[in-house]
């Protein structure tokens, strides 16, 4: 969905849905080493020369701990999925909101690598993180009938 700029301002990066997806007891390299691909075959196809990696891989860096912030993901069942059903409404919106404003920052940063327009770039910012974070909630709530446990 890059090339879809709405009111040539905002893009909706919500791909890393995947990374909010994968199971609570991935080991942190694992989570790591998959974000690096999903970002690394993001920007093969956007010709970005990996800062779609180096986004998703901190991102990836920082899930576990977020995922620890928010749950308690030792009485997690084994293999279980984040989801509205699994961490409640409130707990999943502040997990998916806090790994997309980090995402975003990082990708945000590293496509400017400048700070001569602070507030164009905080603008664009916070509305792809706010266009992006609305449409992986309305994904998520297309699950909402599954089982978390899939």
């Amino acid at each position: 969905m890059n090339n879809i700029h709405l009111f040539k301002f905002v893009t909706p990066f919500i791909y890393i849905y995947v990374l909010l997806k994968l199971p609570v007891d991935m080991t942190r390299s694992s989570v790591i080493m998959l974000s690096f691909l999903l970002g690394l075959v993001v920007d093969i196809f956007s010709n970005t020369f990996g800062m779609h990696a180096a986004a998703c891989s901190f991102a990836g860096f920082i899930r576990r701990p977020l995922l620890e912030r928010f749950v308690d993901v030792k009485d997690l069942p084994e293999g279980s999925l984040p989801s509205y059903r699994l961490f409640g409404y409130g707990n999943f919106i502040r997990y998916a909101f806090t790994l997309t404003v980090f995402h975003h920052l990082a990708l945000f940063v590293i496509e400017s690598f400048t700070f001569f327009q602070p507030l164009q770039m905080i603008m664009k910012m916070v509305s792809a993180i706010l266009f992006s974070l609305l449409l992986i909630l309305v994904m998520e709530a297309f699950n909402l009938g599954k089982d978390g446990n899939e």
